[in-house]
Formats: C-alpha cells, sequence, structure tokens
C-alpha cells in the first residue's frame, strides 16, 4: 500500500524587524519619540542639566529644522512630538541633538558641585566601552523608538500622555504646572520653548 501525499500549502508572512517598525520614513510627518538616559539615571533633578536640554532643543528649532508640537523633560527622559522642514532630516537632527548634549552634559557634571558626579560618570563610561562609536562617555540609549503619527487621534493621543508624565510621576498636580513641558503653551501660560500647537478640538490637556 502506498504513501498518499497530501498537499499543502505554505504561506509566507513578511515581518519587519522591531528595529525598521520604528525607523523615520516620512521626515515630514510627525513623530512621538524619546530619548532615555542609560541605565535610567535620573540627572535631570538639576535646573543646570534641563536647561542645557531646553537650549539645545531651541538651538535645533532655530538651526537644524526641528518643529516641535510638544515635549516634556522629566528625570531620565525626554519626550517630543516633532518633524522636520524638508531639506532637514528628523534622524539626523535626533543624532546631532543626541551627540552633543551628550559631550554637554559630561562637561557640565565635571564642571558643577554634583554630589552624584563619581557614580554617573561610572555609569556612562561603562555604558561606552559596548559602542565602537564612543570613546569615553555614552549618555542617552541606543535609538528613539520613533512612532508616526499620522491622525488626529494618535497625535492626541501622544500628546497626553506627554503632558500626564509629570502627573503620572507626582512631580505635580496638573500638566500646565510643570515648567519643562509643552503643557504651558497649550494652556497659553508663559514657556520656555515655542511649540507649533495642534489644532486637536481642545484648548488644553
Amino acid at each position: 500500500m502506498g504513501l498518499r501525499l497530501q498537499r499543502t500549502s505554505v504561506i509566507f508572512i513578511k515581518t519587519i524587524p522591531m528595529s525598521d517598525q520604528y525607523r523615520v520614513r516620512n521626515h515630514e510627518e510627525i513623530h512621538f519619540i524619546t530619548f532615555t538616559i542609560v541605565d535610567w539615571v535620573d540627572i535631570f533633578i538639576r535646573p543646570v542639566y534641563k536647561d542645557l536640554i531646553i537650549e539645545s532643543l531651541k538651538y535645533c528649532q532655530q538651526h537644524k529644522g526641528l518643529q516641535l508640537y510638544g515635549y516634556c523633560l522629566v528625570t531620565n527622559h525626554l519626550h517630543l512630538l516633532a518633524s522636520a522642514t524638508l531639506p532637514a532630516k528628523l534622524p539626523d537632527i535626533v543624532r546631532d541633538f543626541k551627540k552633543h548634549t551628550n559631550k554637554k552634559l559630561i562637561k557640565l557634571i565635571e564642571e558643577e558641585n554634583e554630589s552624584r558626579r563619581d557614580w554617573m560618570l561610572y555609569r556612562f563610561k561603562y555604558h561606552a566601552k559596548f559602542n565602537v562609536r564612543i570613546s569615553d562617555y555614552k549618555v542617552w540609549q541606543d535609538g528613539y523608538h520613533a512612532i508616526e503619527c499620522d491622525t488626529a487621534e494618535i497625535l492626541a493621543q501622544k500628546l497626553n500622555y506627554i503632558h500626564q508624565n509629570p502627573v503620572t510621576a507626582q512631580i505635580v498636580e496638573e500638566p500646565e504646572h510643570y515648567i519643562y513641558s509643552s503643557a504651558k503653551n497649550y494652556a497659553g501660560e508663559q514657556r520656555l520653548l515655542n511649540v507649533e500647537i495642534l489644532d486637536l478640538g481642545f484648548q488644553s490637556l
């Protein structure tokens, strides 16, 4: 008795690598991006470090083609809703921003009266060992997890998430009470950075 072979269909499903799922393809589209400090070190608890980030973002707005629609800087990470003005490319802006702030943060840590200096420099030097492109200190984690926001619903959700960060962390009771956030922009209050206000059907979050 011979064996009967049953014909089966094989369906190949194309999967997208995780590294490609969060890659910027349309540079003019608004993206939700996050920069995180290695080991989640709480570096941004002192104004001098936070002010450096604000000034660096402002420089990117004025000279690099960065368009900001929302932001929030908390103790160990930075959220942005951002796009690029052509011919600028968002990944290039991100690369330059991280490289510049990496160098300047280390310089400030070395110069300031910083009680955590030795510990922080040790952590940042340790992580530099695993990156052949960095010879001394690595402040930021690799990547920035870009998520394209191509609908009003996604934009509203991400903007609300950004503004609620300091509330969730119990730093403030209301989003607009936090200085280093665009919640103040959307509430019509005095702010540190200018942003392009998104018309999403609400006055403030």
